[in-house]
């Protein structure tokens, strides 16, 4: 940190002594009585008539606060901007060394422009577009309101609409979120400003769909970083803000129940929200806010999945060596709550404690027909085939728990924050049928397969016959996984004039420790069949209801667990399995950041860096060239200086352009460096601890265009050059691992360097006559662009090969249409990414490599005002029931193909306000 300490000296004395001008300061709030409501985001602007370079602008902070240090002495017009429209004007003014309050009120005089402007699509977007406008960096915002305007039942579907980001989905949910293109595991993901911990074994990224859209107040996504920011997001870093009493005024409470329906499995789901809260005034301004929502949905559904896993030979044309058939049930619930309390004591000091707890719950069966032909085949022939009927039942419940305790002050001419965080994620999978094997007695003759893309099996009766099935293994394993995270910041701001300018340094420190653990147990019962026939006749359930071909019967879980309860369980306990996959990961990040800040005429420009230091300390297990146990430890340490550049020039009223060289650094995944080494006889896994960093350095630069209500064109091109970026490969085949059919691990690549044009237009057509006055328009695209290289030895031969960056969609994009009036409210919107790469196969040979097929998803919301507070909506989600499809070599040859059918909603809510 010696590096920083002659600068932030100089800085420091530079803005102490600015002080011999003291300016004045003015801070205010502004409300509603009559909505009880307060204006956070609102645009508060002061201009002096006559000298344009004393003019200030303003976003009213929570609680509708909003305060400009150092203003000089004079006469202003202070205007208010709610929704794109100037809704208070009045003259003040500002004495040196005095601070003057403005609480700014609006009431009835105001009734149209609220009714225009706070309530509906283009009154939340509008809000959205003035946080994205007066923001330091580039940043994307949806706000509560928007988020309930579409049919997305977690925070990932939520962020699916905004210009450059996209999504990967579990069963048809959203999930994981990417970023211009960048897979999840290189974003990160803050709750109310404290960085969230994953409850996925291996996982840094956090899984979005176990966080109901229904708690939060807003989303914001950043996609270049200032130097008070984490560094570890290299497409951006979402922060996730869940709901303030101090957003309103008083008491208030809202309530909803929803009812869905599943075209796929034919299942009716329930699901239910309240939230509440109350501020309490002691005088003086002197405020508590206290705020609670609760949220719980219980959803049945199921998928159909046909896959070869990319099983093609292409050495003799296309033919298939294997096949598997999988029907899922799935049942899974959400329990979300957070509990918010806010304190203002005066004007300059407030304090919080923000909670959020999440539970979810996924209790997933899955029956398979695995066929494993004799000769592989292409289409119109035929061969004898082994098959596996297998189950798979598993009950994983993921759970975050998260609280923050921080403070802000106001000191003269210097602001003081400080918080301290605790986050603890975990996943336990108590009693997991891991696979529960049921194999044909002998290979059943005549299986033939039709359709490459989706293939359909053409099976005798034999194929269905579960007699011709006895049970030869069941593997059951417990899992539990942990990641504990504590944190402390402290941040320290002096607003000051540099030359008339206004100007701001910025300095503070940060420490975050992490621990991610991993314990799991295997038993494995074999050869159960060896003595006597277990047949599956005494296990199977009914024909499964398949919508890819026939599918045969089912297996029950609750006969196999029966059969399980008579089996001797200490027996089948695998010590060498239960502790190959144990694993304890300590991560230690310090942080030091200086920045400064200043406006020179229509010119805003913030610089500085950032410096992080990472101390990393893996154990676990692998076996040695002898078969033998060991415990691995491995230590990795190093450093990072993180420099940025970002601007914002004012062309005129409603344009400005922004640009931005920014630097990120991401840690490999857990999964990535565990040490372990993972052996099951013809396939492996093992992780690499050795891995570096992924440094990646971002260039910005772009145009925005702010037009009439909800209105905006923007265009942004951005790079991306990232070192040491990380993919998947497999080591079978190679030295070392000749042996091996399958052996997975993770490597550095060279270099990838990753272009993007990003584009985005909004608007209300209010200037069409009634009724079409009402109609709403939104649309963006992402294009990217990207190359990497990948590389690795085998037996002394360097192979290299050029590829796109693993995840990454060259095109993404939305379209929305939309319409409102007084009571109804109506979007359709369509969602699109194009294909990508997945996973990169045979370094010598691209045909093995997997890629996820294009996706466009389509989806419906209405929703009708019965009164000011009760509402009635319908919602259908995929409604041209688009499925998952990955493919290997050309698009026609399947490694993956799962269908899931649209999602009926309906509901009614109820609001005080």
């Amino acid at each position: 940190m010696n590096f920083c300490i002659k600068p932030l000296a100089a800085v420091i004395a530079l803005s102490c002594a600015a002080l011999a001008q003291a300016d004045g300061n003015l801070e205010g709030r502004v409300s509603d009585t009559r909505n009880q409501t307060v204006y956070s985001g609102a645009v508060i602007r002061l201009e002096m008539p006559g000298d344009a370079s004393m003019n200030r602008e303003v976003l009213a902070a929570k609680g509708g606060r909003f305060r400009l240090p150092q203003v000089p002495a004079g006469d202003y017009l202070l205007s208010t901007v709610v929704g794109g429209k100037t809704v208070d004007s009045r003259t003040i003014t500002i004495r040196d060394g005095e601070t003057l309050t403005a609480n700014i009120v609006l009431n009835n005089a105001q009734q149209e422009v609220e009714e225009i402007l706070v309530i509906g699509q283009a009154a939340q977007m509008q809000r959205a577009l003035d946080r994205q406008r007066y923001a330091d960096n580039m940043i994307s915002v949806i706000n509560a309101d928007a988020i309930g305007q579409l049919p997305d039942a977690n925070a990932a579907e939520a962020l699916q609409r905004v210009p450059g980001l996209s999504i990967e989905r579990d069963q048809g949910e959203g999930r994981f979120v990417r970023i211009r293109g960048i897979s999840s595991d290189l974003n990160s993901v803050t709750v109310n400003g404290t960085q969230i911990p994953a409850p996925e074994a291996g996982s840094r990224s956090v899984a979005l769909d176990v966080i109901p859209s229904n708690l939060l107040s807003s989303l914001v996504v950043t996609k270049t970083l200032t130097p008070d920011m984490d560094a570890n997001a290299i497409g951006g870093a979402v922060e996730i803000n869940s709901i303030s009493a101090l957003d309103r005024e008083g008491a208030f409470y809202s309530a909803a129940t929803q009812l869905s329906y599943d075209e796929q499995s034919e299942q009716t789901n329930p699901a239910y929200s309240v939230a509440g809260g109350n501020t309490f005034d002691f005088g003086n301004d002197r405020r508590l806010g206290v705020a609670a929502a609760l949220s719980f949905d219980n959803r049945k559904f199921g998928s159909d999945n046909v896959e070869t896993g990319g099983a093609w030979d292409f050495d003799s044309g296309a033919k298939l060596e294997e096949l598997e058939q999988r029907e899922y049930s799935i049942e899974r619930e959400r329990l979300g709550a957070a509990l918010n309390l806010d304190y203002e004591h005066g004007v300059n000091h407030s304090f919080y404690m923000h909670n959020l707890y999440s539970k979810f719950s996924d209790n997933e069966q899955r029956v398979a027909n695995e066929i494993e032909f004799a000769d592989a085949i292409g289409l119109g022939e035929s061969s004898d085939a082994e098959v596996v009927r297998s189950l798979k039942d598993r009950e994983e419940t993921q759970k975050i728990v998260s609280s923050t305790l921080g403070a802000n002050h106001f000191i003269g001419d210097w602001t003081v924050e400080y918080k301290v965080g605790i986050s603890k994620a975990s996943e336990d999978e108590p009693d997991t049928i891991a696979g529960a094997d049921f194999v044909s007695t002998s290979d059943i003759t005549g299986l033939s397969f039709s359709n490459s893309r989706k293939p359909r099996i053409n099976a005798p009766s034999a194929f269905y016959d579960p007699a011709q099935y006895e049970l030869d293994k069941i593997e059951r394993t417990r899992s539990y996984t942990e990641d504990k995270q504590t944190m402390a910041q402290l941040d320290i701001t002096r607003d000051f004039d540099l030359a008339d300018n206004p100007a701001l340094v910025k300095f503070g420190a940060k420490t975050k420790m992490r621990e991610k653990s991993q314990d799991a147990d295997t038993w494995k019962y074999k050869d159960l069949s060896e003595d006597s026939s277990v047949s599956m006749s005494g296990f199977a359930s009914g024909e499964r209801d398949y919508s890819l071909g026939r599918f045969g019967p089912g297996i029950s879980s609750a006969k196999v667990r029966s059969y399980m309860a008579t089996l001797d369980r200490a027996d089948a306990f695998d010590d060498e399995d239960s502790v190959l996959e144990d694993y304890d990961i300590d991560e230690d990040i310090n942080a030091g950041y200086l920045m400064g800040r200043i406006d020179a005429d229509e010119l805003r420009v913030i610089a500085g860096v950032r410096y992080e230091q990472t101390k990393i300390s893996a154990r676990g297990n692998a076996l040695n060239q002898s078969d033998e146990l060991i415990t691995v430890k491995k230590d990795n340490d190093y450093s990072h200086v993180l420099p940025s550049v970002q601007a914002r020039w004012q062309l005129a009223d409603s344009t400005q352009v922004r640009a931005a060289w920014t630097n990120a650094v991401v840690r490999p995944t857990f999964e990535q460096m565990r040490p372990n080494f993972t052996d099951d006889g013809s396939e492996a896994e093992l992780g690499n601890p050795d891995l570096k960093a992924l440094e990646a350095a971002n260039f910005d630069l772009g145009i925005e265009h702010f037009m009439g209500s909800a209105g905006t064109l923007s265009a942004f091109v951005f790079r991306k050059k990232i070192d040491n970026f990380i993919y998947e490969t497999d080591l079978a085949g190679s030295a070392g691992y000749a042996a091996y059919d399958e052996v997975i691990t993770f490597r550095n690549g060279d270099q990838a360097t990753l272009n993007g044009l990003e584009l985005a237009f909004s608007h209300k057509l209010e200037m069409l006559p009634a009724p079409f006055n009402g109609l709403l328009l939104a649309a963006n695209t992402t294009f990217t662009r990207s190359d990497a290289t990948v590389s690795a030895y085998d037996s002394g031969t360097l192979l290299k090969r050029d590829i796109s960056l693993p995840n990454q969609s060259d095109l993404t994009g939305n379209f929305i249409i939309g319409y409102e009036n007084e009571r109804l409210s109506m979007r359709l919107a369509t969602n699109y990414k194009s294909e990508y790469l997945a996973e990169v196969g045979n370094l010598e040979n691209s045909k093995g490599d997997v890629y996820q097929s294009a996706q466009t998803q389509l989806d419906f919301n209405a929703s009708y005002k019965m009164t000011e507070q009760l509402k009635l909506s319908f919602e259908v989600a995929n409604i041209t029931d688009e499925p998952y499809y990955a493919y290997v070599n050309k698009e026609r040859y399947n490694a993956q193909y799962e269908d899931y059918g649209p999602t009926y909603r309906v509901g009614i809510s109820y609001t005080s306000f």
